[in-house]
């Protein structure tokens, strides 16, 4: 890809729309959002814990119909963003912004990327998860003031960052550090039981609105008797 650090703006609605859209693949749709294939299934499913209004990217000159068709013919192609779209977020994003409601978690976050990857140097850290090189240096020797509590969680699991951009950051720290970047096989036993947890959840679903709507029809017959 061009810019592999490029994805959409909001990826997560785009992935929705490209699901209900294109004839793209789950695989397609992840890498050039930027969220994992298990996040696209479970908004192809509607077991997704937010339910997503759909953005059309082709619209937002985030993506050609060109670029669709491709992916369309060919299953393995990956999607280029539009260059103006490359431009635009280069020039507008700039220091992450983490929702108040997970900057608690940050510390967590700081902590599990010190312990699993400690080529990753602080300036990368903080930039990844937004935060200050005294707050790492704090977290790193416990000088900071709720280093009792703190709990080494992965940043990707709490919401902090996607999986792609800490697979980069890591890839790009253990290639200038001249170490072979570990291979991430947190998903690879579990794929399969994941997608059959998710498939009986909407089905489970969809067998609670019958038997909803048949209990409301069989009461407005009872009504009109």
């Amino acid at each position: 890809m061009a810019n592999a650090d490029a994805t959409p703006l909001m990826p997560h609605a785009t992935a929705a729309w490209l699901v209900d859209n294109t004839g793209l693949t789950f695989v397609q749709i992840a890498d050039y959002c930027g969220i994992h294939i298990l996040e696209v299934q479970a908004i192809a499913d509607e077991t997704a814990a937010t339910k997503y209004t759909g953005r059309d990217p082709v619209r937002a000159h985030e993506l050609s119909m060109e670029e669709i068709e491709k992916g369309q013919n060919d299953p393995e192609y990956k999607l280029k963003m539009t260059k103006q779209a490359q431009d635009t977020i280069r020039r507008t994003r700039g220091p992450r912004y983490t929702p108040v409601s997970k900057r608690q978690d940050k510390p967590d976050g700081i902590a599990w990327i010190l312990k699993n990857h400690p080529e990753v140097s602080d300036g990368a850290i903080g930039k990844l998860i937004g935060t200050t090189r005294n707050t790492i240096a704090a977290i790193r020797d416990r000088s900071h003031w709720n280093s009792s509590n703190i709990v080494a969680k992965d940043p990707v699991t709490l919401g902090l960052c996607s999986q792609r951009e800490l697979d980069a950051l890591v890839s790009k720290a253990a290639k200038k550090a001249g170490i072979k970047a570990p291979e991430d096989s947190r998903f690879e036993g579990d794929r399969e039981a994941l997608l059959e947890e998710l498939r009986a959840e909407r089905t489970a679903a969809n067998e609670a609105r019958a038997a909803e709507e048949a209990s409301e029809a069989a009461g407005n017959d009872e009504t009109a008797a």
